[in-house]
């Protein structure tokens, strides 16, 4: 038992002889760092990836490029975020090829990245959209077709389809109204200018019928009429696509009649009236078209200014047809839309617009 004891470390000198016997502690490492160098290329390659993605953002936003309108919010963001940072801007024009190239900025200073002249004009296209949007929308709806009426017949590459358009998918009196907005704000009549300004003869004759046309609007239809007229239509069309008979019948008769007419053409020759019409003939089509069904045609219109090789007025027809046809028969485009496309109006427009203009334009086609 002495033994044992003898052998145990007493109480209050254990602990220092403990730690005399034992060999003394290395000290404890310091925590590791990663050099100095390393840690800045980290915070540099972090730098430049947001970099990158600021100016992929900023650059989407800015041009308008796959879509129409801009990123109105991302720019007020880069505003803020790249506040009196002249080099971010700088970086930003050298990596927007097409649209900033390096040009001399005179004597005695170095090279800039000027803007290019047509890309000043497509950014002033692409943020009017929402402003023009908007204006169109607050007119009267007589002055606005008046004025679109006026375009297509005074400015260069203005499509005359357009009358053909305003003319087919009004009703009587909306497009009186028109006629009667025309005379109040160029001081003559839509006739006349119809008649002075388009030079194809045969066109003329058409557009004169259509757009001075009052239709009967009732549902009524005469089916032997409609017989008739579909077996006169096929011995003009044989003859002349840009007969008297085919204007007359286009420009007088009511849309219900007209569609009984296409539909008997149809039973008899196996294929729409609209086909016999080829480019010799594109206001008749147009006419056709339109008289038929107008939710298809603007259905039609609308994909066509989400095509990559639309032009100015094909863009510019997305506003005409959602301004104009919101409160008349946007339900029934978007029904057409989704059977001859398979995607959702409301899902295309996203897709293709940005912005306030994008915001705008599902407000006014709704759910």
């Amino acid at each position: 038992m002495q033994q044992f004891l003898a052998a145990q470390p007493s109480s209050n000198g254990s602990t220092a002889a403990a730690a005399a016997a034992a060999p003394p502690s290395s000290p404890s490492p310091l925590r590791s760092r990663p050099p100095r160098r390393e840690q800045q290329q980290q915070q540099s390659i972090v730098k430049e990836a947001t970099m990158a993605d600021e100016h992929q953002e900023l650059t989407k936003a800015f041009s308008g490029m796959g879509g129409l309108g801009v990123e109105e919010t991302a720019l007020v963001s880069a505003l803020g975020r790249w506040r009196k940072q002249p080099e971010k801007r700088a970086q930003f024009r050298r990596g927007f090829p097409g649209f900033f190239a390096p040009a001399a900025a005179g004597a005695g200073a170095g090279p800039i990245e000027r803007c290019s002249d047509d890309y000043v004009r497509h950014l002033k296209t692409e943020f009017a959209r929402f402003k023009t949007l908007m204006v169109l929308w607050a007119m009267h709806p007589w002055e606005r077709d008046a004025r679109w009426a006026h375009r297509a017949l005074h400015k260069k590459h203005h499509p005359v389809a357009v009358l053909v358009e305003l003319a087919c998918t009004r009703a009587a009196d909306e497009l009186l109204g028109a006629r009667r907005a025309y005379h109040a704000l160029y001081h003559r009549s839509l006739e006349e200018d119809v008649a002075y300004r388009v030079k194809d003869a045969a066109a003329n004759r058409l557009l004169l019928g259509l757009v001075t046309a009052y239709r009967y609007e009732g549902p009524r239809v005469d089916e032997e009429l409609a017989k008739e007229e579909a077996a006169a239509l096929s011995g003009a069309v044989a003859k002349a696509a840009q007969s008297e008979l085919v204007v007359r019948v286009l420009a007088t008769r009511s849309k219900p009649q007209l569609r009984a007419t296409f539909r008997l053409y149809r039973e008899l020759h196996g294929k729409p009236l609209e086909e016999e019409f080829g480019g010799e003939a594109p206001c008749l089509r147009e006419a056709v078209r339109c008289l038929e069904s107008p939710a298809r045609y603007f259905g039609e219109v609308i994909d066509g200014a989400f095509k990559e090789e639309a032009d100015k007025q094909a863009k510019a027809a997305l506003t005409r047809v959602v301004v104009s046809r919101s409160d008349a028969d946007m339900e029934e485009i978007k029904e057409a839309y989704l059977k001859q496309h398979g995607a959702k109006l409301v899902d295309a427009v996203a897709k293709n617009t940005h912005g306030h203009y994008r915001d705008a334009l599902l407000a006014m086609i709704g759910k």
